[in-house]
Order: structure tokens, then sequence, then C-alpha cells
């Protein structure tokens, strides 16, 4: 493979995206800081193919990276490969308004031919080439400049192992014939809806402290506001106000901006500075939260009851039978909070649907009915059908 020089403008970016255009996949991979702003600062883009694999310069003077943008974002014929891509995703996002397409992220593929439920990028090269990855620059500072030798071969590293592992991959999906069932999940990673930065959901983030509407609506409101706070200033969220804080806020609302002061988590400053002004003036503007915008219940809405969570303890160790017969990561399957809903008698859910009703959701539904059993044979637990157990109780006595 051959790896270039560091790109640092324009012109040797686009000749790279030219001949990168011609492939059926690319490797992708980022590197940024966010530790002290809003905004994610990318520093570097690393992207091959199986014949060659360049490291670019975001913060080259002059440098021009719509090309790059126009592969990733608006040329179908390509597939763009991740790993953990969910904050690369984003950060093209942030800059186009798109996100790549189509879309194949390596750590989602795993847990459909394992049990790996998120393996990392060094975990994944030891698995499928047996190379153990120099960690020594993963926490640099990928701002400074200029970037090392060391620096640059690591960051390319990222792509060029990918690069070798995807078509292995890809390989033993199709023989195994569970490329289908990370369709949905793909085209999850690159649903735009899931990277645009509403401040009207940014209250969803944050642990709800009951469902008291008028709460509900105090916590949507802060987190607007700190959301534009976060966003003028450039800086992390949580340096504005913390989680906890605002929920704390949310629930018990001060009096007056000289309460500020008592909240834990804000210093005595907030009883007369401006930005302690912008929050009482949001807390008087704050209307109750309405009632289509309310969370729903846990277990999707259904009461569970002592029943209903013996049930769900039983189905979660279906879960892990199922997932170890056939070497799946469960979470893939299904969540904890589904089986609580399944449990408690709904049934309109993704477990019953498409392939994981046939994968899991079959069996799941026959051990809530009755129908499902456990047993013992050869030192494994394993499932059985109760009809079955019945015919060969029949055939013994016959």
């Amino acid at each position: 493979m051959k790896i270039h020089d560091l790109i640092t403008d324009t012109e040797t970016l686009r000749q790279l995206c030219e001949r990168l255009a011609k492939s059926d996949f690319v490797c992708v991979d980022t590197e940024f800081m966010r530790e002290n702003t809003y905004w994610p600062e990318l520093c570097l883009i690393q992207i091959g193919n199986s014949e060659e694999a360049a490291a670019v310069d975001p913060l080259a003077p002059g440098i021009d990276l719509a090309c790059l943008w126009d592969l990733m974002c608006n040329n179908e014929d390509v597939l763009k490969v991740f790993h953990a891509g969910g904050q690369d995703v984003e950060i093209v996002y942030n800059f186009t308004g798109k996100t790549p397409h189509p879309i194949f992220d390596t750590q989602i593929a795993m847990m459909a031919i394992s049990q790996s439920e998120q393996i990392g990028y060094a975990n994944l090269v030891e698995t499928w080439m047996g190379l153990t990855i120099d960690k020594g620059a993963r926490f640099t500072d990928w701002s400074r400049r200029p970037l090392t030798d060391r620096q640059i071969e690591y960051a390319i590293g990222d792509v060029t192992h990918l690069a070798t592992i995807f078509p292995r991959i890809l390989k033993k999906l199709i023989k195994t014939k569970r490329g289908g069932w990370l369709d949905a999940e793909m085209e999850k990673l690159a649903d735009p809806a899931n990277y645009a930065n509403n401040a009207d959901l940014a209250w969803r983030r944050i642990r709800s402290p009951g469902r008291n509407p008028q709460v509900l609506g105090r916590l949507k409101a802060l987190a607007a506001w700190r959301e534009a706070e976060a966003q003028h200033k450039n800086i992390p969220r949580g340096r504005i106000v913390r989680d906890e804080t605002l929920a704390d806020i949310a629930s018990h609302p001060p009096k007056s901006q000289a309460d500020l002061a008592k909240v834990r988590g804000l210093s005595q400053a907030w009883r007369d500075n401006d930005i302690g002004k912008r929050l009482m003036k949001c807390l008087e503007k704050a209307e109750p939260l309405p009632k289509e915008e309310m969370p729903e219940k846990t277990g999707h809405g259904a009461p569970l009851g002592k029943e209903g969570a013996l049930v769900a303890d039983l189905l979660k160790l279906l879960l892990k039978i199922r997932a170890r017969e056939i070497d799946i990561a469960a979470r893939l399957l299904t969540r904890a909070d589904e089986m609580e809903a399944l449990a408690a008698g709904v049934r309109d859910l993704p477990i019953l649907q498409g392939w994981r009703y046939e994968i899991f959701g079959k069996d799941a539904l026959d051990l809530v009915e009755g129908k499902l059993a456990f047993a013992v044979k050869n030192g494994r637990l394993t499932m059985t059908h109760v009809d079955d157990v019945v015919d060969d109780l029949k055939q013994a006595a016959e």
C-alpha cells in the first residue's frame, strides 16, 4: 500500500479524491479536540483504500476540503468505512449538514459475527491481524503543529489496518448471511437527525427529574438556554452548568437571582452576574411541557409488576443463551427495556419483527406464553419447547 506524505494543499487533495472516487470503498478516521470547546475542532482526516492512504491537514492555510466532503457525502458509489464512527460522522455533519453515505461501521458489524458489544479499534486489529497498536500517540494534542512523523504514522495506521480488516469482515458477513441484519443499524448511523443540534431536544440528554410537566418544561427551557450559551462561547456545555445542577434548578427553581448562590454547583458570582440574569429570565418564560412531548414511561408505558419482573429476568437469561449459541452480541438483538415491555404484554416491538423475530423474538414470545422452558444438557443451559418435552415423554412411555 502506498502511504502519502501529509496533505496540506487543495490540489494534492483533489487528485487523491479523484483516485479514491473510483474505489469500491474508502476507510475514514478523524482526529479532533473537543475537551475545551463546544464544537469539536477537526485536526486531521485519514482516508484510504486497499491501495493507498493519506492524512489530510484541515488546519493547513488555504486548504479547501470541498472535494473530500463531496466524496464523503455525495458519491453513492463508494462505501465509507468507519470504526465506531459516530463522532467522525458528527464532524462531517457539522461541516456539511450532511452525513457520509453509504456507510459501514466495523464496530457494529462485529456485533453480528461475534459477542463483542463495543470492540475497540486496538482489539479489532489484534483479533483480525494479530498486531499490537502503539497507543503512545493516542492522547496527543492533534491541534499542535508541526505534527511528528510518529503522530502521522499512528494516525494513518487507523485506516490502513481497517482497509485490510473490512474485506475480511464483509466476507464473513456474506458467509453467515448476516449482512442484512445490519442494514437498519448502518442507516441509523447515517441518519442526519442524529447529529442535528436541536436545542429544544437538548433536555432529553439529561436524566429527567420525574414526570412533572412544570419541572420538565423548566428543564427543557434551561437546557436550550445552556446550549445557546455554550455555542456562543464555544465551550463545553458542562462549563456553563452541569447536568445535575440544571436538573436541580428545574426541580427547585430559585425565587430570585440572589438564590442562585445557594444552588449546589453554582458560584457566589451567579447572584449578580449577567449569565445569572439570563438564567432567571429563562425560568420566567418557561412553560409546562406539552403532553405530546412527555417522555414514555419505562417499559414502553406498560406496568411490569412482580411477576412481569420475573419473566423479564427469564427473557434476559434466554437472551444470553441465544447470543452464545449463534455468536452474536446480545445488544444487537434487543435491550433490557424492550424485554421488560414484552414481559409486560407489549407486542408492537422491534424484537417481534423481521430477522430479530426469527432469531430470538419467536422464542422470547414462546417463553412469555409458557411454551418454552430451560434445561441442562451436557452441563450447559439450553432452551427446549414444552411440546417437544411432552413428545419425548410420550415416546419414552411407548
